[in-house]
């Protein structure tokens, strides 16, 4: 890796934490520019969840006002954000490494359509608020245990995805669900990163750069990233992904 690939994954890097604290879409900017810097896609994927790990945790650490009072809801839906993460990783380091290379496109494309509907999702889940239960019931634990799955195996917009279930099922304020949504978004991340050092290849120089811009852009992302103007922030984040996918599919 040369300084100016190292310095353009660090960049990435503090756009993704950013955008992970806000919006939770961030692993479509780190990933796809270092399948462009020539990493092959599952080490590229395996070194952007380790390396995201730090900034799921100043991102989480930065809404710990709006996390008051969360302790019960968040210590029942650790487990299957966990659990999933780990199934998710498994699944990763063991199937064909052609089955990542045909999903991948599919799950970025999936991504970049939930990062635009997200403000229609809001709206639907405000309207629904009313009828949501206090603690969501069996259904958001097995919706977290699915996107746990989602988020180790590859995790792009796992945060749009834990947004829309907490605010289908939980009876809360947005701004109390997307700081719950950083903290579980972490532990998947963590769960994933552990076992992916243990058992697979990882490029540790990416890890530290991505690790380095992610823990600056979580802080500053939970600090300032809710005055950023929304629609110019999803629409860079979609370019990123069909730009993403079009180097899977055609490079």
């Amino acid at each position: 890796m040369t300084p100016w690939e190292a310095v353009a994954i660090f960049v990435a890097g503090i756009g993704a934490g950013g955008i992970n604290a806000v919006v939770g879409s961030g692993s479509l900017i780190t990933f796809p520019t270092m399948v462009a810097l020539g990493m092959p896609p599952v080490v590229a994927n395996v070194s952007n969840t380790v390396g995201l790990v730090p900034g799921s945790l100043t991102g989480s650490l930065g809404y710990r006002v709006e996390l008051r009072g969360q302790r019960r809801r968040l210590l029942r839906l650790a487990v299957p954000a966990v659990v999933g993460a780990l199934a998710g990783g498994v699944l990763l380091l063991y199937l064909p490494a052609e089955t990542f290379d045909i999903v991948v496109p599919v799950l970025i494309g999936v991504a970049c359509v939930l990062v635009v509907i997200q403000p229609r999702l809001n709206g639907w889940l405000s309207a629904r608020r009313e009828h949501a239960r206090p603690h969501g019931g069996p259904w958001l634990w097995g919706g977290i245990l699915a996107s746990g799955v989602y988020g180790g195996y590859f995790g792009a917009a796992q945060g749009v995805l834990l947004i829309g279930l907490m605010g289908t099922f939980l009876d809360d304020r947005l701004q109390r669900i997307n700081a719950a949504k950083n903290v579980l978004a972490l532990l998947v991340n963590a769960a994933a990163a552990l076992l992916f050092i243990v058992i697979a290849e990882v490029d540790w120089l990416a890890v530290l750069m991505v690790a380095l811009g992610a823990a600056i852009g979580g802080f500053l992302g939970a600090k300032i990233g809710r005055r950023l103007p929304a629609p110019v922030l999803r629409w860079f984040i979609v370019c990123i992904g069909v730009v993403a996918i079009v180097k899977l599919v055609y490079g």
